[in-house]
Formats: structure tokens, C-alpha cells, sequence
């Protein structure tokens, strides 16, 4: 997509890789919407230490940035011995997908990577097939998300204002993003529409990435306090529900998103609102069978308790609001049904959450 900073306009990608320092290139998604940075991890930990510490976030997002950390690892090694370099593959790869662990598209991301290594006979073609697979499911992110759009994009008619829940967008994915795609494609085809962004405490990714990100396309938004949506459902003011997910079960169709989905999808099935869900392949999960399965990441009590900011001299501070005694609880993820669901907005096309197991061998699924 395209950034406009100090007024130059120029496209990034959210994850990329400079194979000369062998270093990851990322967005710093913790300084937005304040500041516009790339930040380079050096080594496969400080790529897991970005994932976990959401420098960088978003499924698609953070399954590039694991692919590539597997390759930065791989690339690393120095040696000729095979069994000694599978071994240090293995622990490349457990240190990354131990730093978030509900999204499954990291895991899908690695899995990838490591199948195409095995077809190398030395360890400098492994390496070199390991970068090369990690391109490709970057590419493939971008790809997947950009089908996602001419799908979704036909759900959207004029006039019409349309909620988002989170950050689903460029940000977090490689491009384009996934429940922003079909309102990226939307603007594209000349449709005039507003958009609700859910604020989505504890982090705000709401009200400073996505808010952002549509501010730099030019689409019409406001930003709104997570408990606000109902309000403006039950008053006839938001006609469709497009959100992301970091895991979907193939065998149920039930969706791992960030904590409030859930809420939000109780909300839109009381009001009678389309709720759907956008997701790339590598967001689909065809191993686990139940929702209550998915590994529900808790996350330090802190974002509840306080808020991060930037203060008056432009220096990003972080403040306590909450009683300075008082503990918090804080799921990261919450796991909306499949009845709750109206579709699911695939590359392949928009899919009942009930009918993805039918339809596994489209969406890539190799027995």
C-alpha cells in the first residue's frame, strides 16, 4: 500500500527482507499512527522478540515475519553437516512459533518453508530454498488478500456504513490486508461508503492502525469506543460486520479473532446484521477440531491497566488509568461459533463456515 509521510508517497510492504544483512524489514506498528518507522531484526530471537512484543501483528503479518525468520536462522548457520543444521532449523523454528501462539498462520508459514527445504541435498540449497519459499508466501499473502477484495468487495453497496474490529488490514498482512481488502477494492470500483472502526482495547488497534490506514486511502471513518457498536446497531446505523481472524477451524468453521469478536457477532445475529469474516488460506486451521482447543494467548496485565500514548514533547509514554492496586485479566482472543457467522470471504470466494471442510481441497488442503 501506499504511505504518505511529510508529503511523499511511496509503497512498503509490512514484512520484507534484505537478504544482504540477512535482517527482516519491518513496520513498527507500535509507534502508529504517531511515527512512520521500518525497524531491521538482525536474528531469528529478535524477529520472535518482534512477533511476540507486536512490533509486528496480524496473522498474515506475523506468518511472513516467522517465514522469514526461519530463513534469516537457516541463513545463519555455519557449517556443512546436515544433522547438525536440522537440529538448529528445529530451534529456529520452536523459538518462533512459541512467540504468539493462537495465530496459526506462523506455524502454516514455517510448515511451508520447511517442506520446500527438504527438497535441498547441501545445506547452502536449503538455505537458499528457504528464503525463496518465504518470498513466495509473502507473495502469496498479498495475492490472497487482494482475491479476498474482488470477493468481498461485492458484499458493499452505497450508502452503506460497515464496522471493522481490530486491525484486519495492510498492517497485518504483507499487503492489502483481509477484512480491508473488500472496502480497498470497494473504493476502487467508485462505491461511496463509511466505516465504524471498533477503538479494540486493550491495545487500541482500532483507533491507531486501522483508522490510519483508511485516513491514508481517503475512506470515510470514524473511530468509535468498542461498546459503542451496539448502540449504533440497534439504531439501524451499520449495515454489515467485516472482521478478520488469526485461526479458523476447517472442520467447524469457528474463528479465532481478537478479544470482542465474539461480542460483536452476538451483537450483529441480535440486530440481524451480515457478519463476516475474511481470511486468507493460512489463516485456516484443518487440524483442530473445536473452538475450546485454541490456544487463547494471555497477554500482560498492563495493556488493560494503562494505556500507551504520546505525551506533549512527542515522546511515546505509557500512563496508568486504572487503580493502582487492582490486578487485570487480559485474553487476547476470543472464538466466535460458526452459526454466528453469515460467510466467510476466502480467495476462492465466499464459503458458509459449515461448508469449509467440503471445500477443503480449493482452499489447499493436501490429504
Amino acid at each position: 500500500m501506499n504511505v504518505t509521510v511529510s508529503g511523499r508517497t511511496e509503497p512498503f510492504r509490512t514484512v520484507a527482507f534484505d537478504a544482504g544483512k540477512n535482517s527482516v524489514l519491518l513496520i513498527e506498528q507500535r509507534l502508529l499512527p504517531h511515527e512512520f518507522k521500518i525497524v531491521a531484526t538482525k536474528n531469528f530471537r529478535a524477529t520472535a522478540r518482534a512477533i511476540a512484543d507486536m512490533v509486528v501483528r496480524g496473522a498474515g503479518a506475523i506468518g511472513a515475519t516467522a517465514a522469514y525468520g526461519l530463513a534469516q536462522g537457516a541463513r545463519a548457520f555455519r557449517g556443512r553437516d546436515l544433522k547438525t543444521f536440522f537440529a538448529h532449523v528445529e530451534f529456529v523454528y520452536q523459538t518462533l512459533s512459541d512467540a504468539r501462539p493462537t495465530a496459526v498462520d506462523p506455524v502454516n508459514a514455517m510448515s511451508a518453508v520447511r517442506a520446500a527445504m527438504r527438497t535441498g541435498e547441501t545445506v547452502a540449497e536449503q538455505q537458499a530454498l528457504a528464503l525463496a519459499a518465504a518470498e513466495e508466501f509473502a507473495n502469496e499473502d498479498a495475492r490472497h488478500c487482494a482475491e479476498i477484495g474482488e470477493h468481498g468487495a461485492k458484499l458493499i453497496r452505497n450508502g452503506m456504513n460497515i464496522l471493522t474490529h481490530c486491525n484486519a488490514g495492510w498492517l497485518a498482512f504483507v499487503d492489502i490486508g483481509s477484512a480491508t481488502a473488500p472496502l480497498y477494492a470497494a473504493q476502487a470500483q467508485g462505491k461511496q461508503f463509511h466505516v465504524f472502526c471498533d477503538e479494540t482495547r486493550p491495545r487500541s488497534q482500532g483507533a491507531t492502525l486501522t483508522a490510519w490506514e483508511l485516513a491514508q486511502q481517503k475512506i470515510s471513518h470514524h473511530i468509535i469506543a468498542d461498546n459503542a457498536a451496539g448502540h449504533l446497531m440497534q439504531h439501524g446505523e451499520i449495515d454489515l460486520v467485516i472482521v478478520g481472524s488469526d485461526r479458523t477451524l476447517g472442520r467447524t468453521g469457528e474463528v479465532a479473532n481478537k478479544i470482542g469478536t465474539y461480542t460483536k457477532a452476538v451483537l450483529a445475529a441480535r440486530h440481524k446484521i451480515p457478519f463476516y469474516v475474511a481470511i486468507p488460506l493460512s489463516t485456516i486451521d484443518w487440524k483442530i477440531k473445536r473452538g475450546f482447543d485454541i490456544p487463547i494467548e494471555e497477554r500482560h496485565e498492563s495493556e488493560v491497566l494503562g494505556a500507551w500514548g504520546v505525551n506533549p514533547r512527542g515522546q511515546r509514554e505509557y500512563v496508568r488509568v486504572a487503580n493502582s492496586t487492582s490486578g487485570a485479566r487480559n485474553p487476547g482472543f476470543d472464538v466466535t461459533p460458526s452459526d454466528l457467522i453469515t460467510g466467510l470471504i476466502t480467495p476462492a470466494g465466499i464459503i458458509k463456515p459449515a461448508e469449509l471442510w467440503k471445500h477443503r481441497r480449493q482452499l489447499g488442503l493436501r490429504d
